[in-house]
């Protein structure tokens, strides 16, 4: 598919690189927050954060900095259980939160939501064919995000390698949120199985990326997420 699909949504380039907050603790959570100023607009915090105790404290701590928050819980329970998990989030001013594409489910999350967008999570990008049972993973994702978009989801998050697919398929309207994303200059190995660089994602019809280890394990954090914003101001220009 070498047809590009750069995304046309008015979304300031500055606010498409999302920083996975991967952290164990807290304060070193807003250590690098504090390190990070303003080379990041947009944090996602997840499950480790959330064992500590301090996930809330730290979400209005980010949106007190006039930061945008996505929060990545992977909520995936009963439909009834998950509403009623989505409808008291809602008000705490997240852009968006994760559910796992089962439609039911999501039919809930996204009837519970009046502010936060609901992203369905298709295949987690840690995965590939043989932890699948050799399902072709593209046509898995692209019925995942099938039934995103029949329950209203904002959008869907899904490998950089996919997006194109879903565009082809599905246009311009589901937002995409990449995670997986492997700036050239990394050449570390990870548990990402899935994974492209920042303008493959963007060029495939990616909407926000999300990168975590690239910018948390460099030597300078904010060099990097600066290397990452000037690859997305590039594709954009």
């Amino acid at each position: 598919m070498s047809e590009s699909y750069l995304s046309k949504k008015p979304i300031p380039d500055h606010e498409r690189l999302i920083f996975a907050l991967d952290v164990p603790e807290a304060d070193r959570a807003r250590a690098l927050v504090s390190e990070l100023g303003d080379s990041v607009s947009f944090y996602k915090i997840g499950l480790e954060l959330n064992m500590t105790g301090h996930y809330f404290e730290l979400l209005d701590w980010l949106l007190e900095l006039d930061k945008k928050v996505f929060v990545d819980l992977k909520f995936l329970d009963i439909p009834a259980t998950v509403a009623r998990a989505v409808k008291r989030l809602d008000a705490r001013g997240a852009t968006f939160a994760t559910v796992h594409a089962v439609a039911a489910v999501l039919e809930a999350a996204t009837a519970a939501a009046a502010n936060t967008g609901i992203l369905a999570v298709t295949v987690l990008t840690s995965l590939g064919a043989t932890d699948l049972d050799e399902q072709d993973v593209s046509n898995l994702v692209l019925s995942r995000a099938r039934d995103a978009a029949a329950t209203g989801c904002t959008g869907v998050v899904c490998s950089g390698l996919e997006a194109a697919l879903l565009r082809q398929q599905l246009g311009s309207d589901l937002t995409i949120v990449a995670p997986g994303i492997r700036p050239q200059t990394y050449t570390r190995s990870d548990d990402q199985k899935r994974t492209v660089d920042v303008p493959t994602a963007f060029a495939n019809g990616v909407d926000y990326i999300v990168v975590g280890r690239p910018i948390r394990d460099a030597d300078d954090p904010a060099a990097a997420a600066e290397q990452v914003q000037k690859q997305i101001a590039d594709t954009f220009a």
